[in-house]
C-alpha cells in the first residue's frame, strides 16, 4: 500500500480596503516562479502550491481540486479542508456562503466540483451512479444535520465502519440525481449555519462545517459467461468532504463577548486539537506517540484525511496584513508541518460486492460439481442398459424412478420449508429495491412450479387417477414415518434387552445366596466328624464297647463323608456359576455399547440425508434465480 503525502496549498488574500485606510503593510509575500513564501524578512516556507493576492477562483481549483475529483471517480475518498484565521479567506475559497448570489467567476471550491462530477458521471455511460449528499456542522462541539433543520438537535454519532473508515451515524443523506439538486442542498444547508459579526469579520463562520458528496457506481455488466456463470459487477462507493473549519480568533482583536465568546472559546478548542493533531503526524518520531484524534470532535471526523485512507488537500488561509503577522506564522507552521503527513489511499470497494463475488464463486463451483456428478451417473447408468436385459432393465428403470421420484420430493420439501423461511425474512429483514425484485421473482418461480407439477399429475395420469399422486407422497411419508419409528424400536430394544439381561442376573445372584446358605451347614458336619472320631477312639480304648455301637458310628461317619462331599460339589458348582454370571456380564456391556453405537450411526445418516436434501434444493433454488 503506497504512502503519498498531504498536498499543501497557501492562498494569500489581498488587503481589504479598511486594512489599507489604515496603513496596514503587507507582510507575506510569494517568491516569484517558485513555491516558497515569505512572510516578514527572512521566514521562507515551501508548499506544494503558493497562490498569491492575484489568484483566481479557477486557478486554485484546476491546480488543487481537479485531480481529487479524478481520484473520487477512481473509488478513492479525497478531502479538501481550509486551515486559517478568522476573515482570511476560507469560506471563500471553499465556496461555503451564499452560492446562489455569487457570479460564475467567483464561485468556490465546491459548486465548480459538483459541476465537474456530474459531467464526468455523463461521460461514462457505462456505469451506473448513485449520488448521495450531506452538510454537517460541528457547533460548540455538538453534532449539528443542517439538511434535516426540523431535527437539527437530534443525536448524530461518530462511529467506524468494518474498514475502519469514520462515519456520522443518524445524518440524513439526500439522493440526488442533477448537480442543481446538489446546489439547492449547498444553499439550503449554508443558509442554516451559525454566522455571527465581529471587528474582524462581518460573515465570520461560527462553527465547522463537513459537506459530503458520496458515489456508489455499479458496472452496468449483465452479460452472462460461456459457461452460464454470471459475471461479478464491480461496486465502489467514494466520498468527497469538504470541510469549512471555523477561522482562530484573538479575544483582544475580535472584541468577543457574551455568547460570542463562548464560540471563540470552542472554536479555539477544536482548532488547538487539530493543530495537535498535525503535530503529532508530522513528527518523524510519531510512530511510537499518540495520535490524539479523540480530543475533539472535528479532528476524529478528519481522522481519516490526516493519516488515514484518503487522498487530502490542505487549503492555508493567510492574511497579508502586518497586523496579523503572528496569526499567520502560526498558520503557516501547521501547513509546514502538516506536509510531512503520510496517507496510504485505498479503492473503497464495497463489502457487500466482495461477498457477492464469493459466493458467486462458490456457487460455479458448485455447480460445475453437479454436472460432473450427473455425466458420470449418466455414463454409468447407460452401460447398465447396454449390459443387461430388456426385462432386467424395465426393472431397473422402475426402481430409479421411484428413487428419483422419493428424492424429487425431499427436494420439495425443503423448497417448501425455504419458500416459508423466505416469506418470514422478507417482513423481517430490510431489503434494497433489488433484492426484493430478485426475491419476488423466485416467488413467482415457484408458484410456476407448484402449477406446473399439478398439470403434469392431470395431465400423465387423467382425471380418474388424480388421487395417486397425494397417494404417492403419502406412501413416501410413511416410508420416513416407518424408519422414524425402526430407530425408536431399536432404541426400545435397547433397553428390553437390558432389563431382561437384569433379570436373569438377578436370578443367577438369588441362586447364589441359596447355595451359600446350603453350605453353612459344611462347618457342622465336619465338627460332628471329628466328634465321632474322637468317641469311636475313645470307645475302642473302653472296654466297655460294644460292636453294634462302632457299626452305629462307621455308618454315621460314612452319612457324613457323603454329605461333605456334596457340600464341595456344590461349593464347585457354585464357582462355576460365579465364573458364568461374569462372562454374562461383559457380554451385556458390551452389546449395549455396540447398540447405542448402531443408534448413534443410525442418528447421523438420517442427519446427513437431511443435510444433501437442503444443500441440492439450495443449488437448485439458485440455479433458477440465475
Amino acid at each position: 500500500m503506497e504512502e503519498i503525502p498531504v498536498k499543501v496549498a497557501v492562498r494569500i488574500r489581498p488587503l481589504l480596503c479598511k486594512e489599507i485606510l489604515h496603513n496596514h503593510q503587507v507582510c507575506v509575500r510569494v517568491i516569484p516562479n517558485t513555491q516558497q513564501i515569505i512572510i516578514g524578512r527572512d521566514r521562507v516556507f515551501t508548499f506544494d502550491f503558493v497562490f498569491g493576492k492575484n489568484s483566481t477562483q479557477d486557478e486554485v481549483y484546476n491546480t488543487c481540486i481537479k485531480p481529487l475529483v479524478l481520484s473520487l471517480i477512481e473509488g478513492y475518498n479525497v478531502t479538501v479542508f481550509a486551515y486559517g484565521q478568522t476573515g482570511s479567506g476560507k469560506t471563500y475559497t471553499i465556496g461555503g456562503g451564499h452560492v446562489a448570489s455569487v457570479v460564475e467567476g467567483q464561485k468556490g471550491i465546491i459548486p465548480r466540483a459538483i459541476q465537474e462530477i456530474f459531467q464526468n458521471i455523463s461521460e461514462n455511460p457505462s456505469t451506473d451512479f448513485k449520488i448521495k449528499v450531506s452538510y454537517i456542522e460541528v457547533y460548540k462541539e455538538d453534532l449539528r444535520d443542517l439538511l434535516e433543520l426540523e431535527t437539527s438537535m437530534k443525536d448524530l454519532h461518530i462511529r467506524e465502519d468494518e474498514k475502519g473508515n469514520t462515519v456520522i451515524v443518524g445524518a440524513k443523506e439526500c439522493q440526488v440525481e442533477s448537480a442543481d439538486e446538489v446546489m439547492s442542498l449547498l444553499e439550503m444547508g449554508n443558509a442554516a449555519r451559525h454566522t455571527g459579526t465581529t471587528q474582524m469579520n462581518e460573515h465570520s463562520s461560527r462553527s465547522h462545517a463537513i459537506f459530503t458528496i458520496s458515489i456508489c457506481q455499479v458496472e452496468k455488466n449483465t452479460e452472462a459467461a460461456e459457461d452460464g456463470s454470471w459475471c461479478s459487477r464491480r461496486h465502489i462507493v467514494s466520498k468527497f468532504h469538504f470541510v469549512d473549519l471555523a477561522g482562530s480568533e484573538r479575544v483582544m482583536k475580535t472584541g468577543n463577548t457574551g455568547e460570542r465568546f463562548k464560540e471563540s472559546i470552542q472554536i479555539n478548542s477544536g482548532l488547538l486539537a487539530l493543530g495537535n493533531v498535525i503535530s503529532a503526524l508530522g513528527d518523524p518520531r510519531r510512530k511510537s506517540s499518540h495520535i490524539p484524534y479523540r480530543d475533539a470532535k472535528i479532528t476524529r471526523l478528519l481522522k481519516d484525511s490526516l493519516g488515514g485512507s484518503a487522498k487530502t488537500v490542505m487549503i492555508t488561509c493567510v492574511s497579508p496584513s502586518s497586523l496579523n503577522f503572528d496569526e499567520s506564522l502560526n498558520s503557516l507552521k501547521y501547513a509546514n508541518r502538516a506536509r510531512n503527513i503520510r496517507n496510504k489511499p485505498i479503492l473503497n470497494f464495497s463489502p457487500e460486492s466482495d461477498r457477492m463475488d464469493e459466493m458467486e464463486f462458490e456457487i460455479k463451483l458448485l455447480r460445475e460439481a453437479l454436472q460432473s456428478q450427473q455425466a458420470s451417473s449418466m455414463s454409468q447408468t447407460s452401460q447398465i442398459h447396454r449390459e443387461e436385459t430388456p426385462d432386467n432393465r424395465i426393472l431397473f428403470l422402475e426402481e430409479q424412478v421411484a428413487q428419483l421420484q422419493g428424492e424429487c420430493l425431499g427436494y420439495q420439501n425443503c423448497i417448501e420449508e425455504a419458500f416459508t423461511l423466505l416469506v418470514e425474512l422478507k417482513d423481517a429483514v430490510r431489503l434494497n429495491q433489488k433484492q426484493q425484485h430478485k426475491l419476488q421473482e423466485w416467488f413467482n418461480m415457484t408458484q410456476e412450479v407448484r402449477k406446473s407439477i399439478l398439470t403434469s399429475f392431470r395431465g400423465s395420469r387423467g382425471i380418474g387417477n388424480l388421487e395417486e399422486g397425494p397417494q404417492h407422497i403419502t406412501v413416501i411419508q410413511l416410508k420416513r414415518e416407518l424408519k422414524k419409528c425402526q430407530c425408536a424400536l431399536a432404541a426400545d430394544e435397547v433397553v428390553f434387552n437390558k432389563k431382561q439381561l437384569d433379570t436373569e442376573i438377578k436370578r443367577d445372584q438369588q441362586k447364589i445366596k441359596e447355595l451359600k446358605l446350603k453350605t453353612q451347614p459344611e462347618e457342622d458336619l465336619k465338627l460332628k466328624a471329628e466328634d465321632l472320631d474322637a468317641s469311636k477312639k475313645e470307645r475302642r480304648k473302653g472296654s466297655f464297647g460294644s460292636i453294634d455301637q462302632l457299626q452305629k458310628l462307621d455308618e454315621q461317619k460314612k452319612w457324613l463323608d457323603e454329605e461333605v462331599e456334596k457340600v464341595l460339589n456344590q461349593r464347585q458348582e457354585l464357582k462355576e456359576l460365579e465364573e458364568d454370571l461374569q462372562k454374562r456380564e461383559a457380554i451385556v456391556s458390551k452389546k449395549e455399547a455396540l447398540l447405542q453405537e448402531k443408534s448413534h450411526l443410525e442418528n447421523k445418516k438420517l442427519r446427513t440425508s437431511q443435510v444433501f436434501y437442503l444443500i441440492c434444493s439450495f443449488i437448485l433454488v439458485v440455479c433458477h434465480i440465475k
